[in-house]
């Protein structure tokens, strides 16, 4: 009867039951509010499996081809480290490769760098978020054609040292080094949640050796600091494989276009159940100088990864995108010891994706090839950066070497660069000569650009490229000074010649065949522009030189250096690297983001210096001749 029950309520009670389910609501509606507001703990996700299978890749149980592309972070401007990614994806890979430098990472033993330029982890995390998986090749030996083949140049100062091998002293300075890189990169591995699906051990060994104790000794090291948990294999050039891999790890294969048959054939009968994988694919080749240009042709290198894809393998194109070997870091070519053929500062590598981060007309052909083996529609090839011509003044200040040495050091020998802590640059080496001394001056072991000098007026000079280490010195009528300054071209980074690349006079200093003695030394790594005082007196000899570039708004540009001779040069505090007269590259790539608006300090050491010196903007890099296909304009 609710009528009655109706009636005997009381209205206070009534009044109470209804604010009672008011609030209950009102406390309802808040609560859901508060849940739908307030940010939810992620739950991790969970980790990847990346496994190899028979001769091929699994990603979470399910078969995953790898095409990958090599580029690195310190040959990129970091500010553009997002365009070369998004633009490798665009070609249509799925994994970048990188190695790790030890020697721009630890410049002095126990100090380490992984900050602005060097920061190794913000440039993997950065592939992440562009949809790029990893492949990590932490060397320590990495070639490169990069100083010393990534060696700090401090490992050279014990002269017993010896490098890729079981020495205790080499690799107790490995274990520190990759004790402390596992520290970086080890929360980016595929199992923490990070994008780094393998590991390469070491780099190539088999075409340096054949000491499986090494491998092993390394592979342990590697565990210990954590970066082996994973994929971990050996990358070896096709006739090198037995020598420079272990039986229990995958193992991959290198080599350059045109090869693609052969080499594959070779890895499939090394292992005829293994893993079908190319590590290094050379979509184009790198620069010496006083050498041809590179080109390569693209029509066929695409050809061939069409060829490799349909045959199952992964690959890594190396290199996708070259960049620039900035400031002193290039390397030099030697396979005796006694020829010596250094990089230039340039590594276009005449690749898909060109030193300024533009495709070219392999980068199109190359993604057509990917898309027609793997299904998924090429992405439209990206647009070209527009470069700019920048006015630039004529030369406003200048300053003499000799006007700007620092305090000499003392020693009866020649002491080579690691000797004097010093990893890159000059050194000015400084001995009396008596009266009527003269001769044959030997300079045993130059490392490896000389102009030698009497009272500062040059004899001559001397080309490690060209074999040379003596010079004709005239008696002399009364005591003099001789005075010998020497560059770093680039230590070299490929086969066993790195064990003795120590820079500068390495060896015994003759006069018609007696020792010299009693030198000074003047350290010049020219990390400090700033203690040079310049003039507007004119200048001639080994000078320094400023001008200004003016900017109206920033963009990409080159310098034009075919108004000079033999130096390097620096734009608003940054070392944009060596320039030589004598090619192949006579330009030197300018990024935008290291230009302002409007005036930009250009400083330049040359050691032919004279009244002629002048620096111009051009749009497109400028090159000799080249040796093979030129790019279909």
């Amino acid at each position: 009867m609710p009528l009655v029950t109706a009636t005997i309520l009381s209205p206070p009670l009534s009044q109470l039951w209804t604010s009672l389910m008011r609030h209950l609501l009102t406390s309802l509606v808040l609560a859901t509010a508060a849940l739908t507001a307030a940010p939810v703990a992620a739950q991790p996700a969970a980790p990847h499996r990346f496994e190899v299978s028979g001769t091929g890749f699994l990603m979470d149980g399910k078969p995953y081809q790898v095409i990958s592309g090599e580029l690195h972070y310190v040959r990129i401007p970091r500010a553009y480290w997002r365009d070369r990614l998004r633009k490798a994806k665009a070609m249509g890979l799925n994994t970048i490769t990188t190695y790790a430098f030890w020697n721009v990472h630890e410049p002095r033993p126990g100090q380490y760098d992984f900050g602005g330029q060097n920061d190794l982890a913000a440039f993997i995390r950065a592939a992440q978020q562009e949809g790029l998986n990893v492949i990590l090749r932490p060397g320590p030996y990495v070639c490169a054609e990069w100083e010393l083949g990534g060696y700090p140049s401090w490992l050279l100062k014990d002269r017993r040292l010896a490098l890729r091998s079981t020495d205790r002293a080499y690799t107790a300075a490995v274990e520190r080094w990759m004790l402390r890189l596992g520290q970086e990169v080890r929360p980016l591995l595929l199992r923490n949640g990070g994008p780094i699906v393998a590991v390469q051990l070491e780099n190539e060994y088999g075409a340096f050796g054949d000491d499986h104790a090494y491998l092993e000794g390394l592979e342990a090291t590697y565990r210990r600091a954590g970066l082996a948990d994973g994929v971990l294999f050996t990358s070896n050039q096709a006739g090198d494989l037995a020598k420079g891999s272990l039986p229990h790890l995958p193992s991959v294969v290198n080599f350059g276009s045109g090869g693609a048959a052969n080499a594959v054939a070779k890895l499939e009968a090394f292992r005829p159940q293994g893993l079908r994988m190319v590590g290094e694919y050379w979509a184009g080749w790198f620069d010496k100088w006083g050498e041809d240009h590179h080109e390569t042709d693209g029509r066929k290198e695409a050809e061939e990864m069409r060829y490799m894809l349909q045959r199952g393998y992964s690959i890594s194109l190396y290199m996708v995108h070259g960049g620039t070997s900035f400031g002193w870091k290039n390397g030099a070519d030697s396979h005796t010891g006694t020829d010596y053929h250094p990089d230039t500062t340039s590594y276009d590598y005449d690749a898909p994706i060109d030193e300024a981060g533009n495709p070219r007309y392999k980068f199109a052909l190359i993604a057509d090839a990917i898309a027609a083996v793997t299904g998924k529609p090429a992405t439209p090839t990206p647009t070209a950066t527009v470069a700019a011509n920048f006015p630039m003044s004529a030369v406003r200040r200048s300053a003499s070497l000799w006007d700007n040495l620092p305090v000499p050091v003392s020693a009866d020998r020649p002491l080579t660069f690691e000797e004097l802590d010093q990893d890159h640059g000059y050194v000015l080496y400084r001995a009396a000569l008596t009266r009527g001394r003269g001769g044959t001056l030997e300079l045993k072991g130059m490392h490896s650009y000389a102009q030698v000098y009497v009272d500062r007026r040059l004899i001559g000079t001397l080309d490690r490229r060209l074999g040379q280490e003596r010079i004709e010195l005239p008696p002399q009528p009364r005591e003099a000074t001789l005075e010998i300054l020497v560059e770093n071209t680039g230590r070299v980074n490929y086969s066993h010649a790195i064990r003795t690349e120590q820079a500068g006079l390495t060896g015994e200093v003759t006069l018609a065949g007696v020792p010299l003695l009693d030198w000074q030394m003047f350290r010049l790594p020219m990390d400090d522009l700033a203690q040079v005082t310049m003039s507007a007196a004119p200048c001639s000899g080994p000078c320094f030189y400023e001008a200004e570039m003016q900017v109206d708004r920033p963009a990409d540009t080159y310098l034009d250096t075919r108004g000079l001779h033999k130096g390097q040069l620096w734009i608003g505090g940054h070392n944009l690297g060596r320039y030589w007269s004598i090619g192949p590259v006579h330009t030197l790539y300018t990024p935008a983001p290291w230009l302002r608006p409007g005036a930009n300090r250009v400083v330049f050491f040359d050691l032919f210096g004279d009244a002629r010196a002048r620096l111009t903007t051009v749009a497109k890099p400028i090159y000799d001749k080249v040796t093979s296909v030129r790019e279909a304009q």
